[in-house]
């Protein structure tokens, strides 16, 4: 394989196909090992709290700390994409990754193996807030949204094998390994990346320290304030971080509206076309999360099912996904993503509102095709919809673009998340009446991006 990486310019367009193979493989790689740390690790939480003599409240810290660690840094971490390299990013990012899940599988004691996940989470951070502005220097500009969906394919396999994967690794050796396994992968990634990803266009300004604590302090605090809410945390406690994180909210914007390639891109955010993608993004992934998290528990204990036939009746959202995303991404490369992706969540919007018509105790093929029609609304959606982020930032301002797209990915599944968690405790512990009232705000959430997604058609420009 040649060893010489291709150097990118503003006027590149892509890798030659040897070169694009690799770089897409070790971008699919590096990916599909930071998504399965998320999803495997929720499983392994029981097996987690009994050996290493923890509450299950304590245990949950395995989650939240790498969730909390990939949150406040993926916008600093694709400022510095933008300033010293997507590549060089990309690859301290994947050393991290890979270092840190040793450091997971070798820990003894529930403070190590946090601390471990919060390294771990930098280092997914280090992936994930690159690999779309990677992606576009490295397939040619006619085929970005099938390279882009290409990176919905992965996440959305990932995100079907997750609990798979996890218990079949569990059958057999202890949950250590969940972590272990990462290892040998990554080492392959960054060799592949070494000889592969392309040097893209340094911005060469500096690295804004102030505008990374602000931005750590505005995602930290509002996150785990909303987290609280929907916990149950102390009121006064609850209120303090969502005030504090208000206020580093205000203090942040305000500092990056004075400077001229600001790490929460302002002026991109004033691109109708830019927030309405965003918009669209965190009210789809706020869908997605309230039926995910909210449907497992009607299955269980409205129709008394197994964890098993559980897993088999969520997979088909995922799995569909990983079918119409590809077709979606070619598409997105002929067609305006406004209307995909309206198409899409108007689809998505049908699927939540069937399966809130679901009887009370469903037949197995009346819960799959309903599932099914979600995961063809949604994996019409993606793609298209990650392609129209990332177009509408000029090539040089790709890090910050590619870092928005996965915080809203994030601030989408939160808030989904914290809406599941007030429903099922206002409603006392009638998890019919939760379910039905989560679905119906999944419906609403998928409805509202379906609006906004469709108003990007009403500009001088239908993207």
């Amino acid at each position: 394989m040649n060893t010489t990486i291709t150097r990118q310019t503003e006027d590149a367009d892509g890798l030659p196909p040897r070169e694009r193979r690799a770089a897409m493989l070790t971008v699919a790689i590096a990916i599909a090992i930071s998504v399965l740390s998320v999803a495997i690790a929720n499983i392994a939480l029981p097996a987690m709290a009994h050996e290493l003599r923890a509450t299950p409240a304590e245990t949950i810290w395995v989650v939240n700390a790498y969730q909390l660690a990939v949150t406040v840094s993926l916008l600093p971490l694709s400022a510095l994409g933008d300033i010293s390299g997507y590549r060089r990013v990309y690859m301290w990012g994947l050393g991290v990754f890979t270092v840190a899940s040793l450091a997971c599988g070798l820990a003894d004691t529930l403070p190590m193996l946090v601390a471990a996940r919060v390294l771990q989470g930098f280092g997914a951070a280090g992936i994930m807030s690159v690999n779309t502005a990677l992606v576009r220097y490295i397939v040619p500009r006619s085929q970005l949204g099938s390279g882009i969906a290409t990176v919905a394919l992965i996440v959305a396999t990932c995100s079907a094998a997750g609990p798979s994967l996890a218990a079949a690794i569990l059958s057999v050796a202890s949950w250590h390994w969940l972590f272990t396994i990462n290892v040998p992968f990554g080492v392959l990634a960054v060799w592949l990346a070494l000889r592969s990803l392309p040097d893209t266009p340094q911005s060469g300004h500096r690295f804004d320290w102030i505008s990374a604590v602000l931005n750590a302090a505005t995602f930290g605090l509002l996150l785990v304030g909303l987290d609280g809410i929907g916990h149950g945390q102390d009121p006064v406690w609850v209120s303090v971080e969502l005030i504090g994180g208000s206020i580093a909210c205000v203090v942040f914007i305000r500092r990056q509206n004075r400077m001229a390639a600001p790490m929460l891109p302002v002026d991109l955010f004033r691109k109708p076309v830019f927030a309405l993608s965003v918009a669209t993004s965190v009210c789809s992934y706020s869908a997605q999360t309230v039926a995910f998290l909210a449907l497992p528990f009607y299955f269980a204990v409205a129709g008394g099912m197994s964890q098993s036939r559980i897993g088999l009746l969520i997979t088909p959202w995922p799995a569909v996904v990983v079918v119409v995303a590809p077709i979606a991404g070619r598409l997105s490369d002929k067609y305006p993503a406004g209307l995909l992706g309206g198409i899409g969540l108007a689809v998505l919007t049908v699927g939540l509102l069937l399966m809130l018509a679901l009887p009370a105790d469903p037949p197995f093929l009346d819960v799959v095709w309903r599932m099914m029609v979600c995961g063809i609304g949604f994996g019409f959606f993606q793609s298209p919809n990650n392609r129209a982020l990332i177009s509408a930032a000029p090539r040089s301002r790709s890090g910050v673009a590619s870092g928005v797209v996965s915080t809203a990915r994030l601030t989408g599944q939160t808030i989904g998340g914290v809406m599941v968690a007030v429903i099922f405790a206002l409603t006392h512990g009638d998890i019919a009446a939760g379910v039905s009232f989560a679905l119906t705000a999944g419906a609403v959430f998928s409805g509202f991006a379906c609006v906004i997604s469709f108003l990007r058609l009403t500009g001088t420009q239908a993207v």
